[in-house]
């Protein structure tokens, strides 16, 4: 007969399990997002440069692609989502990661411009709305699993590791690009290097899919099913899904802006090298990593409206400051160094209760198709299209303060619509 010891020890591995299982195909579509990001010059110059485009209007076609795979994020929230919500968390995420292991690795082999014309920006960008398909269904069943395995006082902490995995996969492509970066001549990585990161998905994506097969299905799912309950009330849901993206509208501009636009601007518009855009952005990611976690256990203790609102808030302040210091030449690399570390932690605070905090907004029996359309569509808003909006704008006005503005306004909003959270949904048990 099992002891109540034995059984809370199995209980705690089947969470741990859940915790692995949930985050890991996150860092593989980080990652890979991260890579992208990174090397958005490299690209651009491969697959959208021809004789007649010049060096900006191939990165906004870069970034274009981009915001292209975004956009069909929400999608793959809508399709994978109503999936999960009724047969399973388990064998969604595992097609989920089939999916997004390979489309990743087929950026890794594609033809160039160089080889094979016009066609070449049609493959890439075909592979990466596959990408935002796989993406799409990746956030709402990975932070459903981590919630619903989660005890009830630690639902903040498990679903920020959701985001602190997504701190990993970007400082895993900013490393990896960095080192290709120092090791290799320009020729090379502009010929293959580049290619590397997006190779090495595979055999990240083979160690995600052993991990996601041992995994077991929710207790909440299960207990659901059981009851065979009714669907979700879609005008309750619509609802929750836009005040949603309200909340997570900061996140999403100035996590990219700060975390993965920030090397084709500083190099863009300010004229740094490769490697200098390269460190700024590790430090910046280092920043978020770092406080990830904190503000998630914080908001076990306090709430996830204090802790995310004063993220939004401090974004408005210092983003202009910040920006102006990176833009002055007479600064050194230290405080400049201070400054982009400043903005990715200030960004963790809103990246760590996040997750739960949208769980805690849907009943089991909506959220993966909720929280997944929240998140997908706030991203393909104010994440996908970042990169785009504040290169157009800046070639267009010539004012290199929009990074700021952009951020600032979003932030700002996410602030008042953050003020309507009810303070004591942390304590309160997930809806079925």
């Amino acid at each position: 007969m099992s002891t109540p010891a034995a059984i809370g020890q199995v209980g705690a591995a089947r969470t741990r399990r859940s915790l692995v299982a949930g985050t890991v195909g996150n860092f593989v579509e980080w990652y890979e997002f991260g890579a992208y990001g990174f090397f958005a010059t490299v690209i651009a110059a491969n697959f959208f440069s021809s004789t007649s485009t010049s060096d900006a209007e191939s990165l906004i076609k870069t970034y274009a692609s981009f915001a292209l795979a975004f956009f069909f994020r929400p999608i793959g929230a809508a399709v994978f989502g109503r999936v999960g919500d009724r047969i399973g968390r388990r064998p969604t995420l595992i097609l989920v990661l089939l999916l997004m292991a390979g489309s990743t690795t087929l950026i890794g082999v594609l033809p160039t411009y160089e080889t094979i014309g016009a066609a070449a920006p049609w493959l890439l960008t075909l592979v990466r709305a596959l990408q935002g398909l796989s993406a799409g269904g990746e956030f709402g069943g990975a932070v459903s699993i981590m919630t619903e395995f989660a005890p009830k006082t630690k639902r903040g902490l498990y679903g920020a590791w959701q985001s602190f995995t997504v701190a990993l996969g970007l400082l895993a492509g900013a490393g990896l690009a960095a080192i290709l970066a120092t090791t290799l001549s320009e020729e090379a990585l502009n010929d293959w290097g580049w290619r590397v990161p997006f190779l090495v998905a595979l055999p990240l994506g083979l160690v995600a899919l052993w991990l996601r097969l041992k995994l077991e299905e929710t207790p909440n799912f299960a207990r659901v099913q059981e009851r065979e309950p009714e669907p979700a009330a879609a005008g309750e849901v619509a609802k929750a899904i836009a005040l949603g993206i309200g909340r997570l509208m900061g996140w999403s501009a100035a996590g990219y802006t700060f975390l993965v636009v920030m090397p084709s601007y500083l190099q863009a518009t300010l004229n740094a090298t490769f490697q200098q855009a390269l460190v700024a952005t590790v430090l910046a990611n280092l920043g978020f990593a770092l406080s990830i976690l904190p503000a998630g256990w914080l908001s076990d203790r306090i709430g996830r409206r204090p802790v995310m609102a004063t993220g939004a808030a401090l974004v408005v302040v210092l983003a202009l400051p910040l920006m102006n210091l990176l833009q002055d030449k007479e600064s050194g690399n230290a405080a400049k160094g201070i400054a982009v570390f400043v903005a990715g932690l200030v960004v963790g605070l809103m990246a760590g209760p996040g997750p739960a905090m949208l769980a805690e907004m849907f009943p089991t029996r909506a959220r993966y198709t909720g929280l997944g359309l929240a998140y997908s569509l706030s991203n393909a808003v104010f994440s996908g299209s970042a990169g785009l909006i504040i290169t157009e704008l800046i070639k267009r006005t010539d004012n290199i303060d929009i990074p700021a503005w952009y951020v600032m306004v979003t932030c700002a909003v996410s602030v008042g619509a953050l003020l309507t959270l009810r303070g004591d949904d942390y304590r309160r048990e997930l809806r079925d």
